[in-house]
């Protein structure tokens, strides 16, 4: 069965909430101030991040989602940064101009990879003018399928209950990342995503998983919310609703920084909701993206590749012996990553050191293998009638079990030539004396733009020879 990271292109999602600029002067830490008990940092570079809901919409940008950000910016050299990197990303920036207002900014002085401060510039509760927002959530609602509040109490979602009323009454999905301890706010929304320790400022402490449960259900009816999606950091996160629940396990193999970690799960949830993936599955999602980015450095995002790779462990993407169907959109999925594919074929029947460091040689000409192998019925037209030794299921098998080899598939002609012109691959690879015009589906390839290479097999090695020892004829 193909498993794979949805298309997240089809999503349209507007994120509305309080946008702030994360800025970083990283240097090293030497010695100590002699004017106070402090340390003297040495400023080596500094680092603009989009914080708050901006990181909301940056995180559904870098996975492909169509994304609208509303919110509100001081007319300054901050909130112009703000707009120059989300644009940057491919966020459609529609915000509100607070003249006398200034953008909230946060300051982190770092020393070999620490936080030794943090400095907030900003004048909250925010002044700006409501309508205007209000406006523009109206103006955007007919082109989205989400709605994304992000609400980090700066005074942006100050009448939240409003603009969760007009995008309810638009049809809309809503979805909230709330702060404070008054959930009436958000009344109506379809799903929320506390923290544990939010939770708990709300509801009062759980003394265990059912105390959890239940006071968690109690606030989804007071609230006439049907969802509640708890991240527990360590613990992971659990889905509950008024008679299901679910629980994952948490992802992250270390934890380097929290921040922004919940902008990513609200992020991935408002994707999966968009594309109307089960509550579950989308949480599987935010939960593996979660995962990966308290692995980094500061407020960060998560890229399809690297949803990928933590889908399936250690390896960069689905593996091992697929169908020509599954095959076309593995190398769909390789190309749009911008990663080259090679293949080559054979029968493979006895596989030795020869074989392996061939495939060695090929796969370090890209960033994909894929090995055509002949079935059983091809190699006995080729070899004779007492080929091949091990059948196709076991060739393929072992062929998938190398490092080396990403995806093993099966031709059933005599050639692979057909295999070749359907797929295109980057590079061809054949063994031997051959010269790039004589090896079959190699000018479909070149036509297309890839190319032909040929490697030597390593001498003293062959099928054939293996075969006669065991026989006792050498």
């Amino acid at each position: 069965m193909l498993v794979a990271t949805p298309e997240f292109t089809a999503a349209r999602i507007i994120v509305i909430g309080d946008v702030m600029l994360d800025r970083y002067w990283s240097g090293q830490a030497l010695r100590i101030s002699p004017e106070a008990p402090v340390p003297v940092v040495k400023v080596k570079s500094v680092e603009d991040r989009i914080g708050g809901a901006g990181n909301v919409a940056l995180n559904i940008a870098k996975l492909g989602g169509k994304v609208v950000l509303l919110g509100v910016v001081g007319d300054d050299a901050e909130g112009a940064a703000l707009q120059q990197l989300l644009e940057a990303e491919g966020v459609e920036c529609d915000f509100v101009l607070a003249k006398n207002q200034r953008s909230i900014c946060k300051l982190r002085v770092m020393a070999q990879h620490q936080q030794l401060l943090r400095v907030d510039f900003e004048e909250t509760p925010i002044r700006f003018d409501q309508d205007a927002l209000k406006a523009a959530l109206v103006r955007h609602l007919p082109d989205c399928d989400v709605v994304v509040f992000s609400d980090y109490g700066k005074g942006t979602l100050a009448d939240v209950a409003h603009y969760i009323g007009t995008a309810k009454q638009a049809g809309r999905q809503v979805l909230v990342d709330p702060k404070g301890v008054d959930y009436q706010r958000y009344a109506c929304a379809d799903l929320i995503t506390p923290n544990f320790a939010e939770l708990q400022a709300v509801v009062g402490s759980c003394q265990d998983e059912a105390d959890v449960l239940a006071k968690g259900r109690a606030l989804l009816t007071q609230c006439q919310i049907p969802t509640l999606l708890l991240t527990r950091g360590e613990a992971g996160m659990t889905l509950i609703q008024p008679d299901f629940e679910q629980s994952l396990p948490a992802q992250a193999k270390d934890v380097f920084d929290v921040t922004g970690a919940g902008d990513t799960v609200i992020a991935v949830m408002a994707l999966g909701v968009a594309l109307g993936l089960p509550l579950p599955e989308a949480m599987y999602f935010a939960n593996l993206a979660g995962g990966i980015v308290v692995g980094k450095l500061g407020t960060s995002t998560v890229s399809l590749p690297e949803l990928t790779r933590a889908m399936h462990g250690d390896r960069d993407s689905i593996y091992g012996v697929v169908s020509e169907d599954e095959l076309l959109k593995l190398f769909a999925r390789a190309r749009a990553h911008g990663e080259k594919i090679i293949m080559t074929n054979g029968c493979f029947d006895l596989l030795h050191a020869g074989h392996v460091t061939y495939l060695e040689q090929a796969k370090a000409l890209g960033d994909r293998l894929c090995v055509a192998v002949n079935s059983d019925a091809s190699v006995k037209r080729l070899k004779g009638e007492t080929r091949p030794i091990n059948g196709l299921q076991e060739r393929m098998t072992v062929l998938a079990a190398l490092a080396c080899v990403d995806w093993v598939v099966e031709f059933t002609e005599d050639t692979p030539e057909r295999l070749y012109c359907k797929l295109l691959p980057d590079v061809v690879v054949k063994g031997g004396d051959y010269t790039a015009e004589q090896v079959v589906g190699g000018d479909c390839v070149i036509k297309a733009g890839g190319e032909v290479k040929i490697l030597q097999f390593l001498d003293g090695h062959s099928t054939t020879a293996m075969i006669n020892k065991a026989k006792g004829d050498e």
